[in-house]
């Protein structure tokens, strides 16, 4: 087959290198292991989580900026490379979470044992979680992304 090639004087090329895999991000990679993996965000007693609770995490760089932000928070829980805001479940329904940030449902995140570094502004351990969406997307440079249906007449 290669003399055939060559006679009409086409080269074969040799196979080029072998795709290399993208490491994964570390954050990436401890959500992918198993359940036992996962740490389970202690709230506070008081006030009551009635709404369930999930987490919202971002990288520790944007940690400050963030608390900082928002005009409210809830509980904040923190290790070295997140930070940790708790919403009332659910509170993914519709959005998407823009990266690197991390959506954890039942308040379980991967990580070191975050501890709580600050109680809530008010009566609920809830963060509102549509001022936490649109400053994560204003931290990250991504434009919020709402579903069709929201807010217009064909979701009626």
């Amino acid at each position: 087959m290669l003399a055939t090639l060559l006679a009409r004087g086409v080269r074969q090329e040799p196979p080029g290198p072998t795709p290399r895999r993208c490491r994964q991000p570390r954050l990436v990679q401890q959500c992918r292991r198993p359940e036992a993996a996962l740490t389970h965000l202690p709230l506070p007693d008081s006030p009551p989580a009635s709404l369930g609770c999930d987490a919202v995490g971002v990288p520790a760089r944007f940690g400050f900026r963030l608390l900082g932000s928002m005009p409210r928070n809830g509980c904040v829980f923190a290790d070295g490379q997140w930070w940790w805001w708790i919403v009332p479940a659910g509170s993914d329904l519709d959005l998407l979470w823009p990266l690197p940030a991390h959506y954890a449902r039942g308040a379980r995140v991967p990580g070191n044992s975050p501890r709580l570094i600050r109680g809530p502004d008010g009566a609920s351990p809830y963060t509102p979680p549509i001022p936490l969406y649109l400053m994560a997307c204003q931290l990250t440079g991504s434009a919020p992304k709402w579903p069709a249906k929201v807010g217009s007449a064909q979701g009626v």
